[in-house]
């Protein structure tokens, strides 16, 4: 919608959509990866890599970003990927958490074999939604495909009647044994010419009924299923024909006590079979790896590498021309440009004032825009008709503070 005669893009009611769209962008979504912008160069290429990853990051820093992003390009290749949310089963204890986590990953990878994976380029509804281009290669055998998935759903159902029971349980196996033995007796007749004596012997089988007691718990049922998980993480990688992913997105939400041992199961049935995890997360807030006999889960630097997202202020030049990319992408989709929003003061004040942080930069443009409209329709236009450096301050909600601790941060840095 063209903007009236003399007004500002802010006043325009093309700043309406563009609001909105903002406010939709601050929770990262399957369509929104058209906005992704690399926080660093190289960091999707990585993240491609046949290699176990965490990917560190404050909230906001784009780590669900990054993960939607891989799973595009990656699903594009024809390259299998499940991706997990594990913010759903936060609170879950353990083990059930870890059952629950299977569950979901076998429903994922059914999902992308049954649809991106065996779909058609011509399927341009299903594709350019989600993904906004054609597949790059062909698609998979429907035939190998159909049967993966079934054996997928069979395992599914095994582990929902597993998650339904309780933590330990006691069993009761009976077998039916028998035994046989000869009794054996003797007689005798008469005749009227004398008599004659006979004997005979004959099989009589007895059967009894065996109980044998015991207790079953999930944890070791799903020990004892781990070669079981193992080929099927193979076959995933066999029948397409190209590395698997997985992606854990905020393990942070698992207690954290439980952390390592998930990472540690997936560790183990992953390993060997050409399936790569990618795990996102909080790093003060993850507990990864612990030492021990054995140890429990993955050691960085021996079993992962570490991907981080935290743009720090430390290198304020980098982080400002990210996050104003970041802006850009939103801005020429509503024809129009960075300049036309901010004032180069606002520029800094709304880097500052978000901490290098993508998400909380764009919630704060978004409150600058209403600061600002407020402002110019009181008709108080000595700061201009765009977002200034105090319009961020007053929608910052408490930003001063934060300019001014980071101000302060910078300078110690800096000597």
């Amino acid at each position: 919608m063209a903007k009236r005669k003399g007004e500002s893009f802010i006043e325009s009611e093309r700043a309406d959509q563009f609001a909105a769209t903002l406010e939709e962008a601050t929770r990262s979504t399957t369509e929104g990866v058209k906005y992704f912008i690399e926080p660093a160069k190289g960091t999707l290429s990585r993240g491609k890599t046949r290699r176990h990853h965490f990917i560190f990051g404050r909230r906001g820093s784009g780590k669900s970003s990054l993960l939607n992003k891989l799973r595009s390009e990656l699903t594009l290749d024809r390259m299998p990927v499940a991706y997990i949310d594990l913010e759903t089963f936060k609170g879950h204890s353990y083990p059930d958490v870890l059952v629950s986590i299977l569950i979901k990953t076998l429903d994922s990878y059914s999902e992308w074999f049954s649809t991106a994976g065996v779909f058609p380029a011509s399927k341009q509804s299903f594709w350019q939604k989600l993904f906004g281009a054609k597949p790059r290669v062909k698609s998979i055998d429907g035939r190998k495909a159909g049967d993966l998935v079934k054996r997928l759903g069979d395992i599914r159902s095994e582990l929902a009647s597993l998650l339904s029971e309780p933590e330990e349980l006691s069993r009761t196996r009976r077998a039916k044994q028998s035994k046989e033995r000869k009794a054996e007796g003797s007689g005798s007749l008469e005749f009227g010419t004398g008599q004659a004596s006979a004997s005979a012997s004959r099989s009589i089988a007895t059967e009894r009924e065996i109980a044998d007691s015991y207790n079953s718990k999930k944890i070791e049922v799903l020990h004892r299923r781990i070669i079981d998980f193992k080929q099927i993480f193979s076959d995933l990688s066999s029948v397409s024909g190209k590395p698997s992913y997985l992606f854990l997105d905020d393990l942070y939400h698992i207690r954290s006590s439980n952390q390592a041992e998930v990472v540690d199961y997936f560790h183990r049935i992953t390993k060997g079979t050409n399936t790569w995890m990618k795990i996102g997360t909080i790093k003060h807030r993850t507990q990864w790896y612990f030492f021990g006999q054995p140890p429990i889960g993955m050691k960085l630097g021996d079993d992962a590498d570490e991907i981080d997202l935290d743009v720090t202020l430390e290198k304020y030049d980098l982080t400002k021309e990210f996050l104003i990319k970041v802006l850009d992408q939103f801005c020429r989709e509503h024809e129009s440009k960075v300049s036309d929003i901010l004032s180069d003061g606002a520029r800094d004040r709304l880097v500052l004032a978000s901490g290098g942080v993508a998400r909380d930069f764009l919630s704060i443009v978004r409150r600058s825009i209403d600061v600002t409209r407020q402002r110019l329709a009181s008709n108080d236009r000595f700061r201009g008709d765009r977002i200034s450096a105090e319009d961020v301050n007053k929608a910052g909600m408490g930003s001063r503070e934060r300019i001014s601790v980071e101000i302060r941060r910078m300078m110690i840095l800096s000597h």
